[in-house]
């Protein structure tokens, strides 16, 4: 058999087996260049491609390959692109447009979602969420096996699953894809995925209504509950009584739990002890920021999901300007798009600049004093006048010493100019302070942990 026929049966194959986004992501420009003692070389675009190819389609190309031909026995990645490789691409590709429609897309959109997936109204779950096109990093890695331990024993392994992050790092996506996994595997599984607002105003329905035991039933009669930022409840001691009855009901009997939220269990301060013991029981995994390399993967997911093409500096470009989270990432892009086909203009990093430029929220400012008592205060739930005050409550005392910290980490501020911010304390309170948490943060990974979210929460909203 040719080698150009050997891998067109191979696509035919893979293309069986997993989504047309995921397909046309890793597949469409790759070939065969060989196949010498049992070892078939595949040959792939660029060192993204073959390290996917390697890390999550290796397998299934494999099994491919032997099923077609059994004297194949391992396969070796190689960058490059040989001769007749497009052109197999290209009639492949139209082979497959033929025989299946290609998705809607709505580039307008900065969500970039699906017009003709919709949301279960049953789970609340939505179809565009899964793990084909979710892409894994150094960033996410812990809480991405985390989740694929949960799919292979729900209810059992990792129960529950707390996953925290900051916003727009695709903590969403990555907890609805659980959901969606499990439901493929087995369509019985009842599954419900609930935004934490969402669920308080059910509460409150509820209990305006008389509906509470018809509310119990709900979201106790199921298999799997995803409660998706889950701070929202602690503000309330009510949400937290219902919700800690529910918890209880679905763990006794083995039933999965997903949560995410902003932020760690023992960083939600108005969180009860009882429920923050109950998530520490489980396996707590964070999603970071994703690096340069990992950025610029998730753009060429997106291109190829909506099927458009974007000229590989331009993707490099947007990689290195967007950094604070997934959805800016995707939302540059879409804008990019959009502006291209409107002006008809060829798309190039002179244009990308400009339509990058023009959407900035503000120019980089510097940190200021009001910035990191801004950012302490929202982290520990309490007013900026609370922290400020000269109390002497441990609740207090702490981030008043983490405000202190960061001002002089972040701002160099001299420690009395410190201590008049906060209510003209003495220089050595100051200086006590920073070298305390300086101190307690080379031990304490949890403060480690508190601090670097902290940061974040600065910089993203300087």
């Amino acid at each position: 058999m040719e080698k150009q026929e050997l891998w067109q049966n191979v696509l035919s194959k893979i293309e069986l087996d997993i989504s047309r986004p995921s397909f046309l992501t890793w597949f469409q420009e790759t070939g065969i260049t060989h196949v010498d003692e049992g070892v078939a070389t595949v040959c792939v675009p660029n060192a993204f491609v073959k390290e996917w190819l390697q890390n999550k389609f290796h397998k299934t190309i494999l099994h491919a390959l032997r099923t077609i031909s059994a004297d194949i026995k391992d396969i070796q990645y190689v960058i490059g692109r040989p001769e007749g490789m497009k052109s197999i691409a290209l009639a492949h590709d139209q082979l497959t447009r033929r025989r299946r429609a290609p998705a809607v897309f709505d580039m307008s959109d900065d969500s970039g979602s699906m017009k003709d997936l919709t949301v279960d109204p049953l789970t609340n779950l939505n179809p565009r969420y899964t793990f084909d096109i979710f892409v894994v990093g150094s960033f996410n890695e812990l809480a991405h096996a985390a989740a694929q331990s949960v799919i292979k024993n729900p209810g059992t392994s990792y129960n529950p699953l707390f996953i925290y992050g900051d916003t727009g790092l695709g903590k969403t996506h990555l907890i609805q894809a659980i959901g969606n996994e499990l439901l493929a595997k087995n369509a019985s599984c009842k599954v419900r995925y609930i935004p934490a607002e969402k669920y308080m105003g059910e509460i409150v329905d509820a209990l305006k209504n008389q509906g509470m035991q018809q509310l119990k039933q709900k979201y106790r009669d199921i298999d799997l509950l995803i409660l998706d930022d889950i701070q929202f409840i602690a503000r309330t001691d009510k949400m937290q009584e219902e919700f800690f009855h529910t918890f209880n009901s679905l763990y006794e009997r083995n039933k999965q739990i997903i949560i995410s939220s902003d932020r760690p269990p023992h960083a939600i301060s108005t969180l009860e002890q009882r429920l923050r013991s109950r998530f520490e029981g489980g396996m707590i995994a964070d999603v970071g920021l994703p690096d340069l390399e990992t950025r610029l993967l998730i753009l060429k997911i997106k291109t190829n999901t909506k099927q458009v093409t974007v000229p590989e500096d331009v993707l490099h470009y947007i990689a290195e300007k967007v950094t604070k989270n997934i959805r800016e990432l995707e939302g540059a892009l879409n804008r990019i798009v959009v502006a291209s086909k409107l002006s008809s203009a060829p798309m190039n990093i002179d244009a990308a600049r400009k339509i990058i430029s023009s959407h900035a929220s503000a120019p980089k400012k510097f940190v200021s004093a009001k910035k990191i008592i801004k950012a302490v205060s929202e982290f520990y739930d309490m007013s900026e006048v609370e922290l400020l005050h000269r109390s002497r409550k441990q609740d207090v005392v702490k981030p008043r010493q983490i405000a202190m910290y960061l001002m002089r980490e972040e701002m160099k501020s001299s420690f009395p100019s410190i201590g008049e911010k906060f209510g003209g304390r003495d220089h050595t309170t100051a200086i006590y302070s920073c070298e305390k948490v300086g101190k307690e943060i080379l031990i304490n990974s949890e403060l480690h942990e508190e601090i670097r979210l902290i940061r974040e929460k600065i910089y993203h909203e300087a």
